[in-house]
Parts: C-alpha cells; structure tokens; sequence
C-alpha cells in the first residue's frame, strides 16, 4: 500500500531515540558522608573534579528549619538562606568526606553578608576558580542577588575572596508601589533585571564565558532564562552577551565541553526544559534530545580533556540534590541531601543497575 499523506508527526520523526548521540537515561543511587541528615541541607553541588587521586566538590550547606518569608528578619527564609559554601572529597566518587567551609558569609553591610551559595569551580593554569551566588540581608521578595567569586592556589585553600560582585543584576525594571511583593511591577526590565543566580564558569574558545540563570523582577522562578557574560580572564571583567538570554527556558546551570562546543541540560522550567542542547559558539544553542527524570541541579564530573571522546563524556557522572519536592529521586526525608546520578545511553544499565564510568 502507497502512503500518500504523512501526519505531521511522522515528517518530524528522524529515527528512534538510540540512533541520536545525546540519547541518555539517568540512573540514581546514594552516597556517604553527604547523604541526609536530620536538620542540615546539602543541596547545589558544583561540577566534580579530580586533583590527583581525589574528587572534590562544592556545595551549599545549611542547618536549620526555614520559615519563608516572614515580618522577622533574622529568621531563615529557605534552604539556601542563611548558608555557606562547604567542599568533600572522596577517592571514589560515591563515599566522601565532609571537609568543612570553604567560604562563608561576608561582613556585615557588604554585599555578601547574608548568604553564599550555588557554587561551582573551574580549574585553570594551576588556579582555583570559585563562582557563587551571594545576598545582603534582609531577605526580601524584591531581594537582589549577585555572582560573586574566590580565587586558590590548591582545592582545599585558602580561598581570596574579590571584593566585588564579578555579575549583578540589570536592575532595569520598576516595581509597582513600596510593598515588598515580586509580582508587582511597572515595567519587567530585563530577563535578569532582579536576580543573576545558579553561574557556572568554563574556558571556551579562548575566553571565559560565565554562565548564569536570569532572573526578572515580576517573573521569578516561572520566566527564567540563562544568559552568558564573557571575559578574557577569569576574574574579569566580565561583559554581559548582546545575545543574552541564549536560553527560552532552564533553572539551575548545568554544561559541558562536547564535540567542539558546548552542551548544556536545561531542565525545571519553560517550554523547553529537560532537554539537552549544544551550542558551536557557546551562545546559539539548538535542542539535541529531550530527557526523562533528570537531575535537579546536576553537577557532572569535568574529566580532562583527553578523556572527552563523545558528546556526553561530561555528563557520565555526578551528584545532585534531592529531598520533598525533586522530581527524579523523591525521599521521604525534608531535608536537601546529595545523591550520584549516572546518565547512560544502554538501557540495561538503567534496568539491571549503574553503569561504571
């Protein structure tokens, strides 16, 4: 029998799902040293990388209930409130060692003082590269938040924290009356007019892109996007992408070095999250595949260079956090705890159990 139409899903079809080269499922399993613990939050990890024999990461920690907002200021608003940046290591990847703080709050009135989080490390020339989020107090609904960054001669320290924000939010828009409320406004202003959040610092082509999560004053959460601001050393200065934002949709930042370019997974909000996408240039990313059950706020092992033979090398691997609310490893636990994800293209691994990397 001739065919003479063609639905038009069927002109979309280009094969089945282990014919394309990002085709992956995640596979989750527990840690020790960083797993739940009753009233501390581990949550954010950085990208994992090895130094020698050792893995290191990064990630938010703090202890405590939150509260959310409230008419008291120095009570905890959420789970990255009121927290430090904390570092492990581990021989294997899977049992680690809580190695304590790595940086904390700043002074009082600086724009620090309040909270640093969400960090993520690049490893460069024999330099340590720390980028983080960090707020003043009090913690408000029209809070601003910005990028800042430490800098070390060894993974475990000392760190030189810079004394400025190396990103701040545009800042651009206009509330809407005194009232301390996020939804109201006069004009939007930028995609990242209230908030740059979740960065992740890589050395592509050449220069350091900075990548980070926008976020608009009036939209929080449901309208965020990435941007990208690009300098010719890591500490910057760093000068946001007229192309900004290259993303429509993304939380949490999570990319790699993939054959030639980037790759990212974009996943928690907009039309499309929970795809994998790649970019030749950094910028202009186009969607490869779309992915079931990813990590919430993926920090994947950067291998070495040498070691990227395909395009999800940098996604082999990782932790990531879960508690409540994640979508990919739900427990009945109410604190923020860190897990191992491993993404594979064989799904024996997923049905009969983890793939080594």
């Amino acid at each position: 029998m001739t065919r003479k139409q063609l639905s038009a899903a069927s002109h979309r079809f280009v094969g089945f799902d282990f014919d394309n080269e990002f085709f992956c499922l995640f596979v989750y399993e527990p840690v020790s040293g960083l797993g739940c613990e009753e009233g501390v939050c581990r949550r954010d990890p950085s990208s994992v990388i090895r130094v020698g024999d050792t893995y290191y990461v990064w990630y938010t920690r703090s202890t405590g209930e939150s509260h959310g907002y409230t008419d008291d200021p120095e009570l905890k608003v959420w789970p990255w409130d009121l927290a430090e940046v904390w570092y492990a290591t581990s021989p294997d990847g899977v049992d680690w060692v809580e190695q304590g703080k790595a940086v904390g709050a700043g002074p009082a009135g600086q724009f620090d003082e309040r909270s640093v989080f969400t960090p993520e490390i690049l490893a460069h020339d024999g330099q340590y590269y720390l980028v983080y989020q960090a707020g003043k107090s009090p913690y408000l609904r029209r809070h601003h938040e910005c990028i800042a960054m430490a800098v070390a001669t060894a993974p475990e320290g000392p760190w030189r924290r810079l004394p400025k924000p190396i990103l701040e939010p545009a800042r651009d828009g206009e509330w809407d009356g005194a009232e301390d409320h996020a939804f109201r406004v006069k004009s939007h202003g930028s995609f990242d007019s209230q908030n740059t959040h979740d960065p992740c610092l890589m050395h592509c082509q050449g220069k350091f892109h900075l990548y980070y999560k926008g976020e608009q004053m009036g939209r929080l959460t449901h309208g965020s996007r990435w941007g990208v601001a690009t300098a010719d050393s890591p500490e910057g200065p760093y000068v946001k992408s007229e192309c900004n934002p290259i993303t429509n949709s993304g939380h949490e930042t999570c990319l790699w070095h993939s054959n030639g370019g980037i790759a990212a997974l974009l996943t928690g909000v907009g039309a499309e999250k929970n795809t994998i996408q790649w970019s030749p240039d950094g910028i202009n990313f186009e969607i490869k595949y779309h992915v079931h059950n990813p990590p919430e706020a993926a920090g994947p092992f950067r291998p070495d260079p040498a070691e990227i033979k395909g395009p999800l090398d940098g996604l082999r691997w990782g932790l990531c956090h879960v508690g409540p609310n994640a979508c990919a490893f739900k427990t009945p636990s109410k604190w923020d705890h860190l897990v191992r994800f491993y993404a594979s293209e064989h799904v024996r691994d997923v049905v009969y159990g983890r793939r080594e990397p």
